[in-house]
């Protein structure tokens, strides 16, 4: 950081470079000097300066090179009641804001958001992330948040920062009515939702968020275990398949010996087959036929009645809740693998719904 240099007690320049990266605001230090009239004010891409005078909010200024005159203090000329001809020096303080985007800002849920979930009913999410933030505003910054802090960084922000965010970020997935498999295709949009949401407030501090973004939303370790049991066993129910695949593998694959074991293992078990058949390669016995396959899953559906999630009903229980009425077009049902809730008529339920006839043609 640098001070300038002086001329006797007045100050001749005045400007802050700063390599800390974390610092928002600096307060120049004057050391109890005035400014001298005329002085040389340095102000840098990515920094404003904002002058205080007597605790009251004077002139600020964006990137440049200024000659401090009465020219280019409007506002302090006026407190002062100087006119044109000022030419003395005066004490003010003045605040160098760093307006560039501070990065990799982290916020994360420290209590669990619980919401409603279409298939797994109540249940409790963490979420995590991180967003940007700017000075956008270096007057009401000034005002709002710094005061009269001479060194003020960036940890000093964040936290208020984080309840904001925390706040918002609680209410968006709770009202989002997003099944909880489908949010991680959906964090922009979150994302954006919640953007929108906070920037008032904000913008309140003299700040914007540039950017935000939602790294991870997670479930409980209770429920991750019994999803990952869900995952493991629809794997063993095509335990066939993935035999034969590894067996392939291994006799496309020649350095691992494996090839060679299986092949003296397969020429074994055929003239096995080969003396059970007999000389003539007949089989004994008529071949076992092969087991029926099994039965197709029926597909489940969620529907919503009286603000409530009902089911899951298999299809076929809803065709007849269809023909007493309890199903209509318009009721809200949804399925695994389908986008959000629909109606029912938008659905493949369409065709267990009662079908009414087109008005009869004219003349008929």
């Amino acid at each position: 950081m640098v001070l300038g240099f002086f001329t006797g007690e007045f100050i001749d320049v005045i400007e802050w470079t700063d390599d800390t990266r974390d610092t928002m605001v600096w307060r120049f230090e004057r050391h109890g000097n005035a400014i001298k009239y005329g002085a040389k004010l340095t102000v840098r891409e990515g920094q404003a300066a904002v002058f205080i005078h007597e605790g009251q909010l004077a002139d600020t200024f964006g990137p440049g090179l200024y000659m401090l005159e009465t020219n280019n203090l409007p506002i302090l000329t006026t407190l002062q009641h100087w006119d044109h001809g000022f030419k003395s020096p005066f004490k003010s303080e003045i605040y160098f804001i760093n307006t560039t985007r501070f990065n990799d800002q982290k916020w994360g849920t420290k209590n669990p958001i619980i919401t409603r979930d279409p298939e797994f009913g109540p249940i409790r999410l963490r979420a995590f992330g991180t967003y940007s933030m700017r000075v956008a505003d270096p007057a009401r910054f000034m005002t709002e948040i710094v005061g009269t802090d001479g060194e003020f960084t960036a940890d000093e922000i964040s936290f208020q920062i984080r309840n904001v965010i925390l706040q918002e970020v609680s209410r968006v997935l709770a009202s989002s009515n997003i099944p909880v498999l489908d949010m991680a295709a959906n964090t922009k949009d979150l994302s954006k939702l919640i953007t929108t949401a906070i920037a008032p407030q904000i913008a309140e501090y003299g700040l914007i968020l540039p950017e935000f973004y939602i790294e991870n939303i997670s479930l409980p370790e209770e429920v991750e275990k019994v999803l990952d049991k869900r995952t493991s066993t629809g794997i063993a129910g095509d335990l066939s398949k993935y035999t034969e695949f590894s067996a392939a593998e291994a006799l496309n694959n020649p350095a691992s010996g494996a090839g060679s074991a299986m092949a003296t293992g397969m020429g074994a078990g055929l003239g096995m087959e080969m003396a059970r058949r007999g000389p003539w390669g007949a089989a004994p016995g008529a071949a076992a036929p092969p087991p029926p396959p099994a039965p197709p899953t029926e597909r489940q559906w969620h529907i919503a009645a009286n603000g409530a999630t009902q089911g899951p009903f298999p299809q076929s229980q809803l065709a007849g809740m269809a023909a007493n009425g309890t199903l209509t077009a318009k009721t809200l049902v949804w399925t695994a693998g389908q986008e959000g809730w629909k109606v029912a008529a938008d659905t493949a339920l369409a065709e267990l719904l009662p079908q009414t006839p087109p008005p009869l043609p004219p003349g008929a």
